[in-house]
């Protein structure tokens, strides 16, 4: 039986190469393995038992725009599934579906920031095959929150060698790529500019000849006053949650001892980061001082912008997989299966906040997709 709708979405996943061997007793098209697997992990389902029952019980939703020749199928139909398909391969084919998204949503007023992080499923470790938990590095467009790409790897040590792989996937013409103190590496800066983008790396002790000069430079300019003083100032305080943050940003342009080399491709500009948070309760403060290098200008206001939204991707993204999809839950063992799974929830994370039909959060939007039929065909046909 031929389905009566088409989606995007389905299309995008029918070009995803079937692993399985074809044959005539095959009972499920993967199309439509993989269509009820992410509508499942959009609506709440956080493990394959659950995906046969969701399944099951929206079985006349789902004819609508697939075929279903042998109905829905089992959770050991979905597991083997998920743990064939190379999640490479799924990737490529819903990039183009994520980028048509990301086309439709507005743009950033000065260019994307697009933020490159890591985060571990600590629960997928294997022990009997002396495998660690799974680390995933994923970027994520802080302005339209929509995750761009994803690549595993089996510690975070490694992350240094997952983002040239994963900036390598993405197209970032005119974005401003931020990354923490792992990726400040003078690779991975030519890189980014050979992408025709910008970067704002955090800078530590991994870099330390960069790291002493910076230092060294912000420490002998703050001493200085009037015009022989070649730093810009922003100063930001927030009150919430029961604190308050202020936030001291200076900038200044790369020095000659800094660029000489040309080891660091692009670098114009260092940033200095002073943070203090004061609880309310206690009175008890913190301070934190952080150092940035940057391919941008010298313009206070944007690379502080840029600085403040690199977090997006914690509140954004990896707090929402944590809390809305218990994701730091997930026991699936094997690795294609895990970050297949770990690629719908981001994708869904990505869905959900695209859409303003709802003024609710990630966790009820997810919810109301389970209850509501409608609502979840408006996500899946009316996403682009």
């Amino acid at each position: 039986m031929q389905a009566k709708e088409q989606s995007p979405l389905v299309t995008a996943l029918a070009a995803v190469p079937d692993p399985r061997r074809q044959c005539k007793n095959l009972r499920h098209r993967l199309v439509d393995v993989l269509v009820v697997g992410f509508c499942g992990v959009l609506c709440g389902c956080e493990d394959f038992v659950e995906l046969q029952t969701f399944g099951r019980k929206k079985e006349d939703f789902f004819r609508r725009f697939l075929e279903l020749p042998q109905g829905i199928p089992s959770h050991d139909t979905f597991r083997r599934v998920f743990q064939a398909v190379c999640p490479q391969a799924l990737q490529r084919c819903l990039i183009q579906w994520l980028q048509g998204l990301r086309q439709a949503a507005p743009a950033a007023a000065q260019g994307e920031v697009v933020a490159i992080d890591g985060k571990t499923l600590r629960r997928t470790f294997d022990r009997a095959r002396s495998l660690g938990a799974l680390h995933l590095v994923s970027a994520w467009a802080t302005a339209n929150g929509l995750t761009l790409g994803q690549v595993a790897v089996d510690a975070k040590s490694n992350e240094i060698t997952a983002i040239p792989q994963l900036i390598e996937l993405l197209d970032l013409k005119d974005c401003v790529v931020t990354i923490d103190a792992a990726g400040c590496q003078k690779e991975i800066a030519a890189q980014i500019v050979a992408k025709e983008a910008d970067y704002v790396l955090a800078l530590k002790g991994n870099q330390p000849t960069l790291y002493e000069q910076v230092s060294d430079y912000f420490l002998e300019q703050l001493e200085k006053e009037g015009p022989d003083r070649k730093l810009r100032h922003q100063r930001e305080v927030e009150e919430g949650h029961g604190r308050s943050e202020t936030r001291e940003t200076f900038v200044a342009p790369a020095t000659k001892a800094m660029v000489a080399s040309g080891a660091w491709l692009g670098l114009a500009t260092v940033v200095l980061v002073i943070r203090r948070c004061v609880e309310h309760a206690t009175g008890k403060a913190s301070d934190e001082v952080r150092y940035f290098i940057s391919s941008l200008p010298a313009k206070v206001k944007r690379l502080a912008r840029a600085v403040r939204q690199h977090w997006g991707i914690e509140n954004g993204l990896h707090w929402v997989l944590d809390v809305a999809f218990n994701e730091d839950r997930m026991r699936q063992r094997d690795r294609n299966g895990i970050e297949n799974l770990a690629l719908l929830n981001r994708l869904a994370v990505s869905v959900l906040r695209q859409d303003k039909t709802i003024k609710a959060g990630v966790k009820c939007k997810r919810k109301a997709a389970g209850w509501d039929d409608n609502y979840l065909l408006h996500l899946l046909f009316d996403s682009q």
